[in-house]
């Protein structure tokens, strides 16, 4: 009932006044991954954030990490692990708005970011303006389809290093082959389920040794890990 809908937009902020939006959305596909038109019933349509001096604009359903208090340190380690010296061409696979992306475009020469979400793209793409970042370009690509090629020929240089944070299933087939053949130096990938990253990493241990793992516990009180792995190109 649109009415009763209306109704919990309007009180729901009366009752938790840290909320900062209601918004209402129906996904009616079969997918749990929530896509489509919105309406905002109360408060604001965006989100604002910042992570290492970079301020973030994120819409409805662009993903976003949901530890703020961990934010900062969680994306300064993962840099850390990149150990870049600015010289450096870098690829962010799944990158969201860019969370990853604009952080690391400070401490390189330029970054790609690819994201399959095109309101995460939008996102990142307002970002960087706004934040002034001209080294960073942003990418709508489906990592998990047949176009990946296509994709990252639109990145006009190969990465040295490449950052990914996939989803829980993982980095697809297709990313995996495209890796082996691109070859970056380094890779560094950032995980929410240790189980399929480590499936990656065997896959891609053709070509890759791991140089270090390292746990951080974004959700706590509960079970579930980030986990940043560090895979340097075998000589």
């Amino acid at each position: 009932d649109k009415a009763f809908i209306e109704k919990i937009g309007i009180d729901l902020p009366k009752d938790f006044p840290n909320l900062a939006s209601v918004i209402w959305s129906v996904n009616d596909t079969p997918s749990p991954v929530s896509y489509g038109n919105y309406v905002v019933l109360s408060g604001k349509e965006y989100l604002t954030d910042e992570i290492l001096g970079v301020k973030y604009r994120i819409s409805p359903f662009s993903f976003f990490q949901t530890n703020g208090a961990q934010l900062n340190r969680f994306i300064g380690e993962i840099l850390n692990a990149a150990d870049l010296s600015g010289n450096e061409v870098v690829w962010d696979l799944y990158c969201g708005t860019g969370s990853i992306t604009l952080p690391a475009s400070k401490r390189c020469r330029f970054a790609y970011g690819f994201e399959l979400a095109e309101s995460s793209v939008e996102d990142a793409k307002n970002n960087a303006e706004a934040n002034g970042i001209e080294n960073a370009k942003f990418i709508a690509a489906d990592l998990s389809g047949s176009g990946i090629s296509k994709a990252f020929a639109k990145a006009k240089e190969p990465p040295e290093v490449a950052i990914m944070d996939p989803p829980r299933a993982g980095v697809s087939k297709g990313v995996l082959r495209a890796l082996k053949e691109i070859l970056p130096s380094k890779i560094v990938y950032v995980s929410c389920n240790p189980a399929t990253q480590a499936r990656d990493c065997v896959e891609l241990s053709e070509k890759y040794e791991i140089e270090s793992v390292r746990p951080a516990d974004m959700f706590p009180h509960s079970f579930h890990i980030e986990s940043i792995a560090v895979l340097k190109l075998k000589s």
